[in-house]
């Protein structure tokens, strides 16, 4: 049990920093951290962690150490120059249960910027909200955890076992940036993982995996007015879409669905993320591009899923209207298992109290149809995880935000949490 005086001084150095968490976040959010460009937020991070007075460590992707690990995915591009970065605390007596804050930095693209109502890297507070690409998934998670760490040494403690605050890269389309911290980091008790849950503040039950799968459809090219005697490389492509439209309908059947999401409508979706095709309007296209994102239910390996996709596609590939065409399949992005997380571990239910003392609300279940991190400590460590956040709202959609006092009151449940069981100390 927390002492009712630590507690006190705990939540009154939360508000007490409440305005240097906000212009924190700001300043991430102002970093366009997408993939390839996530240099600024990492150096932004790694100062923000070096006021805490802790040790920095930048902790690099090396593909030879990982490629061999069952939760590695092939990756997108070079991670030449491209690291993680962690803060990590070690107290004077270990007398409680170790504990590692994790997030991650990199976001997806903005999309369409001129449809959003400020710049997506402007980071607006606009009625109790902060706009902005990342401002949910997850930098304001990342603050949180940061900021709960402050709340400690702004009332005169520190945790009393060793803590890890973790900011990763690749969240979005590997997760090869956690991997890496993973594995050149000592194993914690537990872990704590602010990721927006959807749209109100929740805790994660379980997770989906992901494939990602790329198509290439080569056709036969012709000027347009002798387009019979063609094939059309982007209608082609059309039918590799549907095909996988068909097999999403079939692994949704109510006998492949796992009991962690029963109840859930559509757990599992196939999304056709990105197209390249073509190169004249009076030309018939020669070549086109499809970029999926697979989903994968629990208990399945992706490995297994692949192997479907490769039948999928080669089946496609045999329709008429793809005659003589050829199609190519490639593997690069997520690799991804799902995973379930342990309701009744106590670093769950505490974190649960916790936010339901300081919010007055219970939050939400969420069995989620996307995933996270946090496959890693799960399914590789045996590391329990609560994976809770603020009400982020539009993630990966145009305006992007998180309500400010939601991410204030995740940063409360996170400090109570982490007190409570890392035990404390007073800082000398």
């Amino acid at each position: 049990m927390l002492d009712p005086g630590a507690r006190r001084a705990i939540l009154a150095a939360v508000d007490a920093l409440h305005a240097e968490a906000l212009a924190a976040l700001v300043a991430l959010v102002r970093h366009d951290s997408t993939l390839g460009r996530e240099h600024g937020a990492v150096d932004e991070m790694a100062r923000l962690f070096a006021e805490t007075g802790l040790p920095v460590r930048r902790i690099p992707i090396e593909v030879a150490a990982l490629e061999a690990h069952r939760g590695f995915s092939p990756p997108l591009i070079d991670y030449a120059g491209r690291d993680n970065v962690v803060a990590l605390h070690q107290p004077r007596t270990v007398q409680g249960r170790s504990l590692a804050l994790n997030g991650h930095l990199d976001v997806v693209p903005e999309g369409a910027a001129d449809m959003w109502l400020s710049p997506p890297y402007e980071a607006v507070v606009r009625e109790g909200r902060i706009y902005g690409r990342g401002a949910g998934d997850m930098k304001a998670g990342l603050v949180s955890n940061l900021f709960a760490f402050k709340a400690l040494q702004l009332a005169g403690l520190q945790p009393a076992a060793p803590v890890q605050l973790q900011a990763v890269i690749e969240e979005e389309c590997t997760g090869n940036g956690a991997l890496a911290t993973v594995l050149a980091l000592p194993k914690m008790d537990a872990v704590i993982l602010p990721e927006p849950g959807p749209g109100v503040e929740a805790m994660w039950t379980a997770e989906v995996g992901v494939v990602w799968a790329w198509v290439t459809v080569s056709g036969r090219p012709a000027h347009v007015r002798d387009m019979h005697s063609g094939i059309n490389a982007i209608e082609a492509a059309g039918v590799v879409a549907a095909a996988f439209k068909e097999y999403e309908h079939a692994m949704n059947r109510a006998e492949l669905v796992h009991a962690s999401f029963q109840g859930v409508n559509h757990p599992v979706n196939v999304n056709l993320g990105t197209f390249q095709g073509g190169e004249w309007n009076s030309s018939v296209a020669t070549r086109a591009k499809l970029g999926m994102r697979v989903g994968v239910m629990v208990g399945r390996d992706p490995r297994e899923v692949a192997r479907e996709i490769e039948a999928l596609v080669a089946k496609a590939a045999e329709d008429p209207r793809l005659r003589s065409c050829k199609v190519a399949l490639e593997f690069k992005g997520f690799m991804a298992e799902g995973c379930v997380f342990d309701q009744s571990a106590e670093i769950v239910k505490l974190a649960a109290r916790s936010y339901a003392e300081v919010a007055g609300s219970a939050l939400r279940d969420y069995p989620a149809p996307a995933l996270t991190d946090g496959r890693y400590f799960v399914l590789y460590q045996g590391t329990p995880v609560a994976c809770f956040g603020p009400d982020a709202q539009d993630i990966h959609g145009i305006d992007e935000s998180v309500g400010v006092e939601s991410m204030q009151n995740i940063t409360r449940s996170i400090a109570l949490t982490m007190a409570q069981w890392c035990g404390v100390e007073s800082i000398r």
